[in-house]
């Protein structure tokens, strides 16, 4: 394992933030600079394409940070998704009744006549944005404190997050609330004054979620190398002995715990404008296993392994669901199956461990 950790601090902690900084400076000059016939050329689907699984990929992150290093398992992640997504679904519906004057569909077929005044608090952008990440604070600090207080650990956690996402879910399917019900949140037109339909506007969202990323990865990396990364890989090992010792483990949880859900948070914020909807499935439990299914294939408890098996998993799947929707599941379920029983500590740290050997041999 020494051998592992030497390999990440070869590494350096800002290698893989260049990489995503990179991308970000890239994705214009492919799409808007590049003409059509070169091979450094995206298209605008590819591009999208891009930024989404870039959201998953942060996504993914913040649930490292708590499952990897703080040994907590979350199968409710995708609530503090669907918080950030629809308080973007909000500030979008701001903005496209601003543009058009016309109300939501949901909201005239549900005979409402003004636009509703609680929503129109989400009409400024860094306002949005700031709810989004209190609300996140706010749910996770709340339910995080009780259950943390009461000392509930390993799988009576996870079978809870797992509830609290079902119940959200379940109550936004509810047309009565106001929120769009089964359709969800659509018709948007513009994002920060610029318009949706414009190409330059999709790749500028791409370039905004590499580059919110590779600031997340950096803070959470210098979290996990500072001492209070120390004190959540010894919460995760050893937390009787931790608290014997005088740490005041619930409180560093906590702390974790509501950071990562903010940064989810903002991870929904910026995905639901590159793919236009918000609806109750962003926060179906499917969702929440599948970041979990990706941290364990990408390796978890390293960070990079995480948001590699975000972005591999994530490919894989928009590619063959589309030319095998029905065979799919089965595939995900075979490869997940054969690298967690092969490859106990996920691609990233095996791929890891494989390059510190030839290095000791050499």
């Amino acid at each position: 394992m020494s051998k592992l950790n030497l390999f990440f601090r070869s590494l350096g902690p800002y290698t893989f933030a260049l990489l995503f900084l990179a991308l970000a400076a890239y994705l214009p000059l492919a799409h808007l600079v590049f003409p059509a016939q070169s091979v450094w050329y995206l298209s605008l689907f590819l591009v999208n394409l891009i930024g989404q699984i870039v959201c998953f990929a942060m996504l993914a992150l913040a649930l490292d940070f708590v499952w990897g290093l703080l040994g907590i398992l979350s199968l409710g992640h995708g609530v503090f998704f669907g918080i950030g997504g629809y308080a973007m679904g909000f500030y979008l519906l701001n903005a496209a009744y601003g543009d058009t004057q016309v109300l939501p569909d949901f909201m005239l077929f549900m005979g409402w006549t003004q636009f509703p005044a609680i929503l129109q608090i989400f009409s400024s952008l860094p306002v949005a944005v700031l709810l989004a990440v209190a609300m996140a604070l706010l749910v996770s600090g709340v339910f995080g404190f009780a259950t943390f207080r009461s000392r509930i650990n390993g799988v009576y956690f996870s079978i809870i997050t797992q509830a609290l996402t079902y119940a959200l879910m379940l109550l936004l399917f509810n047309n009565d609330l106001g929120l769009g019900g089964n359709n969800g949140l659509t018709g948007f037109t513009s994002v920060a004054g610029l318009k949706l339909a414009q190409a330059s506007t999709q790749v500028w969202l791409a370039c905004a979620s590499c580059v919110v990323f590779a600031a997340a990865y950096l803070l959470l990396r210098a979290i996990a190398d500072s001492s209070l990364g120390q004190a959540m890989v010894g919460v995760r090992d050893d937390e009787p002995r931790l608290r014997f010792l005088g740490y005041r483990t619930d409180r560093i949880k906590l702390a974790a715990w509501c950071l990562s859900a903010a940064l989810a948070a903002l991870a929904g914020m910026l995905y639901v404008p590159q793919v236009g909807i918000i609806n109750p499935g962003i926060v179906s439990p499917l969702l929440s296993v599948e970041i979990a299914v990706w941290v364990a294939i990408g390796g978890r408890g390293t960070l990079v392994g995480a948001v590699l098996g975000a972005v591999l998993v994530t490919s894989l799947k928009f590619w063959l669901s589309a030319s095998l929707p029905s065979l799919w599941p089965f595939i995900l379920a075979f490869t997940t199956l054969l690298i967690t029983v092969g490859l106990k500590n996920g691609l990233w740290s095996a791929g890891a461990l494989l390059v510190a050997k030839r290095r000791s041999l050499v």
